[in-house]
C-alpha cells in the first residue's frame, strides 16, 4: 500500500515511498524496463562501485558500509545479468537491485543514494554500453570501407555502364561505382567518432537537476569510469537525448547506404543482368524450385534498414515529452544500444558479401558495348569542335541515338553521316563532320580514360581516391582500437581499485590517472 503525507498548502497527497505497484503496470511497464536489465547490468555495477569509492574518497561514507558495498558490488559484476534476481514485481531495475543489496546487507545498502538519484546509475550506464558499441561500429565500418576499396581496386579497369533509375547512364568501372559506398561509410564513421565525445561524457553529480551538496567537484568520478569530462550543466546532464538522437540517426545512416549497394546486388546476382555472383555461403537455396538460390544475406541488410528506420522515428516519438520526463529513457536504454547492435552485426555481414563478391567483369562489359552511354560525351565533343550550344547538340545525338536503336546499332555503330544528317534536320546545315572527329568520344574506354579530374572514373584518379580511403580506413580502426584499450583499461582500474579496497582498506585513491583520449578531465 502507497503511503502519502498531506500537503499542507493544497491538501493532496503527496511523497512517500511506494511499496506496492498495480499488477497493470508491473505487466507493461516495469517488465519492459527489467528486459532491458541485462544490457546495463555491467554499467550499473561499474557506476556502483565508482560511486562507492568517490564517497569513499571524500570520508562520506564509512569504511564498513564502503567494503560491504564494494565487496557486494564485485560479486554482482560476476554474476551474469540472466542469474541477477532482477524482477518487475518489484519495480524497475534499479528497484531490483536495491532489493537485493538490502537483503544481504540491510541499511547499509542505504549509502548508495547518497547524493544521487535512482536514474544517474542508469544514466552513466546507458553511456558506457553506448561508448563501448560505438567504437565497435567505428571498427566494422572500417572494415567496410577496406574491403569495399580491395574490391575497387581489383576492377578499377573493369569497364561498365553506370547506371540511374536502372537505365544505362555513362561508361564507368566497377571499381568507381562501388568505391562510392565508401565514401558515406568513412563520413559516417568520422561522425560517429565525433557523436562518442558527447556519448563518453559524465552525468555523474548531476543530482535530479541542479547537482548535490555531497559532490562539488564532478570531474573525479568521471575519471575513474573513463570519461573524457563532465556534461557541463547539470539539469541537461540528466536529461538530454540529442546525442542518443544523432548516434541513432547515423548508425541509421551507415545501414542505409549498405542497403542501397545491397539493392544495387541483389538486381545486378539477378539472372537478367548476370554483373557479380554472392558467394553461396551468402545466399540459401529455394526447398521448392531447385534452380534457385536466392540472395538472404541482401534481404538482411535491406530489412535491417527499414528497422533502423523505424526505430529512430520511434526514438524522436517519444522524446517529443516535457523536459524532465522518463519517457525518453524508459525507451531508450534499450531501443539505442539495439540498434546499434543491430547496426553492428549488419555492417559486418554486408563486410562479408563484399569480401567474397565475384565480378563477372566481361557481362558488364558486354552490356556496355550495346548501350549509347557515349551519348552525352559525344554531345559535349560536338559544343567543343562546333562550337554549337548544348542544347541544339543533346536534341541532334538524340535524333541520332533515336534512329539507331531503331534499326538495330549500337552507340559504338554511330557515325558522322548520321550526325550530319540529324544536325541538317534540325538547324539546315550540315556540320560537315568525318568519322575520325568521333572516335575519341565513342569508346567507352576512351571516355573512361578521360575522367582524370578529382573523384573521376579514370584508373589513376580512383587510384588516388584509393590510396586516401585505405589510409582514413587505417586510421579510424586505430582511433577506435584506441578507444576501445582505453575503456578496458578504465574498467579494470577501477575493479583494481574497488578489490584492493575490500581486502586492504586501502585509501580508495585511484593509482594512477585512467587513460583518457581527446577529453579535458
Amino acid at each position: 500500500m502507497t503511503r502519502h503525507l498531506p500537503d499542507p498548502a493544497s491538501g493532496r497527497r503527496v511523497g512517500g515511498p511506494q511499496t506496492s505497484a498495480a499488477p497493470e503496470l508491473i505487466a507493461s511497464g516495469f517488465a519492459l524496463e527489467n528486459e532491458d536489465a541485462p544490457i546495463l547490468h555491467r554499467g550499473y555495477n561499474l557506476a556502483d562501485m565508482a560511486h562507492v569509492l568517490d564517497l569513499a574518497q571524500r570520508r562520506i561514507i564509512p569504511e564498513h558500509a564502503q567494503r560491504a558495498l564494494l565487496k557486494l558490488l564485485l560479486e554482482a559484476h560476476e554474476t551474469d545479468a540472466e542469474d541477477f534476481p532482477y524482477d518487475a514485481a518489484f519495480g524497475e531495475p534499479y528497484n531490483s537491485r536495491e532489493r537485493f543489496f538490502v537483503d544481504r546487507i540491510g541499511d547499509t545498502a542505504g549509502w548508495l543514494h547518497a547524493g544521487r538519484p535512482r536514474r544517474e546509475a542508469a544514466r552513466i550506464a546507458l553511456r558506457l554500453h553506448l561508448r563501448t558499441q560505438i567504437a565497435h561500429l567505428v571498427r566494422e565500418a572500417s572494415r567496410f570501407v577496406e574491403e569495399t576499396a580491395r574490391l575497387s581496386r581489383r576492377h578499377v579497369h573493369t569497364l561498365m555502364a553506370d547506371q540511374t533509375y536502372l537505365q544505362k547512364a555513362q561508361p564507368s568501372t566497377f571499381g568507381h561505382y562501388l568505391l562510392s559506398f565508401a565514401q558515406p561509410a568513412l563520413r559516417d564513421a568520422h561522425r560517429l567518432l565525433a557523436e562518442l565525445a558527447e556519448i563518453n561524457a559524465s552525468p555523474g553529480g548531476a543530482g535530479c537537476v541542479n547537482g548535490t551538496r555531497l559532490q562539488q567537484d564532478r570531474t573525479a568520478l568521471a575519471r575513474t569510469l573513463g570519461f573524457d569530462t563532465v556534461i557541463g550543466h547539470t539539469r541537461d546532464a540528466m536529461w538530454r537525448v540529442d546525442d542518443l538522437i544523432a548516434v541513432l540517426a547515423i548508425g541509421t545512416s551507415m545501414v542505409s547506404n549498405q542497403s542501397k549497394l545491397a539493392e544495387d546486388l541483389e538486381i545486378y546476382s539477378s539472372s537478367e543482368f548476370n554483373f557479380v555472383d554472392l558467394h553461396d555461403s551468402y545466399s540459401r537455396s529455394s526447398v521448392l524450385m531447385p534452380q534457385k538460390r536466392n540472395p538472404y544475406a541482401l534481404s538482411i541488410v535491406r530489412g535491417a534498414s527499414g528497422v533502423l528506420i523505424g526505430r529512430l522515428t520511434g526514438f524522436l516519438a517519444v522524446t517529443k515529452s516535457p523536459s524532465a520526463r522518463s519517457d525518453n529513457f524508459i525507451f531508450a536504454y534499450g531501443e539505442v544500444p539495439r540498434a546499434l547492435d543491430l547496426t553492428i552485426r549488419v555492417t559486418a555481414l554486408m563486410t562479408g558479401v563484399v569480401r567474397t563478391l565475384h565480378v563477372n567483369a566481361d557481362n558488364l562489359r558486354e552490356e556496355l558495348v550495346k548501350g549509347y552511354t557515349q551519348a552525352t560525351d559525344l554531345a559535349e565533343h560536338l559544343t567543343q569542335i562546333r562550337h554549337v550550344d548544348y542544347r541544339t547538340a543533346y536534341f541532334v545525338v538524340g535524333d541520332v541515338v533515336r534512329d539507331a536503336s531503331r534499326v538495330g546499332l549500337r552507340g559504338l555503330d554511330l557515325t558522322a553521316d548520321m550526325l550530319n544528317t540529324a544536325a541538317e534536320g534540325r538547324t539546315g546545315a550540315s556540320w560537315g563532320l568525318i568519322d575520325s572527329d568521333l572516335q575519341a568520344v565513342l569508346d567507352p574506354a576512351q571516355i573512361v580514360a578521360s575522367r582524370q579530374a578529382v573523384g573521376g572514373a579514370a584508373p589513376e584518379a580512383v587510384e588516388r581516391m584509393l590510396e586516401t580511403t585505405f589510409a582514413d580506413a587505417t586510421a579510424l580502426a586505430a582511433d577506435a582500437a584506441a578507444r576501445l584499450s582505453g575503456f578496458a583499461a578504465a574498467e579494470l582500474d577501477l575493479l583494481a581499485r574497488a578489490t584492493a579496497a575490500v581486502n586492504a582498506g586501502v585509501d580508495p585513491a585511484p593509482a594512477h590517472p585512467a587513460p583518457k583520449r581527446g577529453g579535458s578531465l
